[in-house]
């Protein structure tokens, strides 16, 4: 091993280079704090227009997926009246009268609008931020209004 490989030895004399003074420590460390509050600056700049962009995409979707919710509404609706129709016109063939056959139309339809009613409400159950709330009031925040008391 020779001398130049040796990690103790900090040159050809031995000697180490004097240590920097206070002042220039502390301006070092003062210079690697305004580069560090410069980058945050960046980062938050960065994320701000990121969610901004994002929320500009967001609200472009959703006035666009509301209207192609419309048009399948309205192709649902229109096809559930065909759906209907033919059912009527299959009974009054099989030998029902008119009222036999538009009532059991009827009742089917009456059937799904309780099932998604009933699959609605289930739903919006999730709306009500139950999780939160209870977190919140165990924390001693918000109103405790005793609508949840079953739980």
């Amino acid at each position: 091993m020779s001398p130049s490989d040796d990690p103790t030895s900090a040159g050809d004399d031995g000697e180490r280079p004097a240590p920097a003074s206070l002042e220039e420590s502390l301006r070092r460390v003062a210079g690697a704090g305004r580069e560090s509050l410069s980058a945050a600056f960046d980062s938050g700049r960065a994320w701000r227009g990121l969610v901004a962009a994002d929320l500009a995409l967001a609200r472009s979707a959703l006035g666009r997926a509301l209207a192609w919710v419309g048009v399948a509404i309205a192709f649902g609706a229109s096809s559930w009246l065909l759906l209907m129709a033919a059912l009527v016109s299959l009974l009054q063939r099989f030998g029902m009268s008119w009222l036999a056959a538009l009532s059991i139309a009827a009742l089917l339809s009456l059937g799904v609008t309780a099932f998604a009613g009933w699959r609605a409400m289930a739903y919006f159950e999730h709306t009500k931020l139950d999780a939160t709330r209870r977190q919140l009031a165990r924390l001693g925040l918000g109103g405790h209004d005793g609508d949840d008391e079953d739980a």
